[in-house]
């Protein structure tokens, strides 16, 4: 194996003996060695690049809404799972005392609210409709009693004071009328009313609340798919907000990514997309955008839009939550005239290449296009075959006029 070693080393020395000498040899000669590529036509597809997140498409998550302890688990992570299943269950001790305290307050919040409505509870309103039928009896006697005083004292049977004692029972008795009435049909003042009513709406929030975090206790699925997440255990506690289970079709994913600002107006609905990520070296996921920036924000240092695009993942390699590189295709020219980019040049803005025509360059200014990483599109100012100068060899710089010698292409 030593010799297989050495004869590289010695192939490698002669190689770079050969090139400095035809190096030489040109520069003796007044020739620039140079590579060069001939125009030619062929697809174009510029692509735009950045990293992205994989999330399902729909995904369920469930959260705990309230502090309990795990009580059951009954699927692990990769289970499928149908719509309706049940994942796990929490402890719902201190739920259904919730449920219960609230249930004792609405019920006396109800009791009041009823009470308001018929003017008291059942025994004040008995009451009160006792006294009321007896003060008008009352009064309805010192109504005869007025009016037998007045024709008695028409005949000079009765004194002025018997029947001014009259009147005055009688106003009494009707006032005493007047107030029972009052209070039968407006006992509660407008305050009052709407204390009690403030009160049975706070009761009745807080029973459903409570009702809420019972059901919530025996999570269940809403649709079929895959158990991806299942950050508890039994008998572990957990907060009201933390993350209990997702569930989801890892059959339909999606990339959502960050574009800078000055590439946001290439995308578009339905472009194309690929995906690569790097624990699968050489698979490459297709996709298309489906969703384009509304707006941009600041993330970091630079200014960006966040773009969606969904993703085939029939065999389910894709794994949720991993990070990709993402190639949006946001433009394609079929049958274009294409150079090398590296062919391009620029001065004062204006771009041109050098054109070896006859072993010398000629400077040829052109209109460009769409450009891929390795080419780019000419759409004026030069024709098919064209051969044209990509850099010297030498690291000579290339002008007008100058002679060159193609030693590479």
């Amino acid at each position: 194996m030593d010799w297989i070693q050495k004869n590289k080393v010695v192939v490698g020395i002669v190689a770079i003996v050969v090139i400095f000498l035809l190096i030489v040899t040109f520069m003796s000669r007044g020739e620039i060695p140079v590579r060069a590529q001939a125009a030619s036509r062929e697809s174009i597809q510029n692509s735009i690049s950045t990293n992205g997140k994989i999330e399902p498409v729909d995904n369920f998550e469930a959260h705990a809404i309230g502090p309990a302890p795990v009580r059951k688990i009954l699927v692990k992570e990769g289970d499928t799972v149908k719509a309706g299943q049940l994942l796990l269950q929490l402890d719902d001790a201190d739920a259904r005392a919730q449920a219960a305290g609230a249930l004792a307050k609405l019920r006396g919040a109800e009791a009041a609210l009823s009470a308001i409505r018929k003017g008291g509870t059942q025994e004040e309103v008995f009451t009160t409709g006792a006294s009321l039928a007896k003060a008008r009896t009352e009064r309805d006697s010192a109504r005869r009693g007025l009016d037998a005083m007045r024709k008695l004292q028409q005949r000079g049977a009765a004194s002025a004071a018997e029947v001014e004692a009259a009147d005055n029972r009688l106003k009494q008795a009707e006032a005493d009328v007047a107030v029972l009435e009052q209070k039968t049909s407006k006992r509660y003042s407008n305050p009052e009313i709407e204390k009690v009513q403030a009160e049975a709406a706070e009761a009745t929030a807080a029973y459903e609340a409570a009702q809420n975090v019972l059901r919530n206790t025996n999570i269940t699925s809403p649709r079929a798919g895959t158990v991806y997440s299942l950050p508890v255990r039994e008998g572990a506690f957990v907060a009201a907000g933390d993350l209990l289970v997702q569930v989801a079709d890892l059959r339909k994913m999606q990339v959502r990514a960050f574009i800078d600002e000055p590439e946001i107006g290439k995308l578009a609905k339905a472009q194309h997309v690929g995906l690569t990520w790097d624990a699968v070296p050489g698979r490459i996921w297709e996709g298309v955008v489906t969703r384009v920036p509304a707006t941009v924000i600041t993330k970091g240092t630079r200014t960006v839009g966040e773009v969606v695009c969904e993703v085939d993942n029939k065999d389910l390699k894709l794994l949720p939550n991993v990070n990709v590189s993402v190639m949006i295709a946001s433009s394609r020219e079929e049958n274009a005239l294409t150079v090398p980019r590296e062919a391009i040049m620029e001065d004062n803005g204006a771009r041109f290449v050098y054109q070896i025509v006859e072993n010398k360059l000629r400077r040829k200014e052109v209109k460009t296009g769409i450009s891929s990483l390795t080419k780019i599109e000419i759409k004026q100012g030069l024709d098919e075959k064209s051969l044209v100068a990509l850099g010297s060899v030498n690291g000579q710089a290339l002008s007008e006029g100058s002679v060159v010698k193609v030693v590479e292409r």
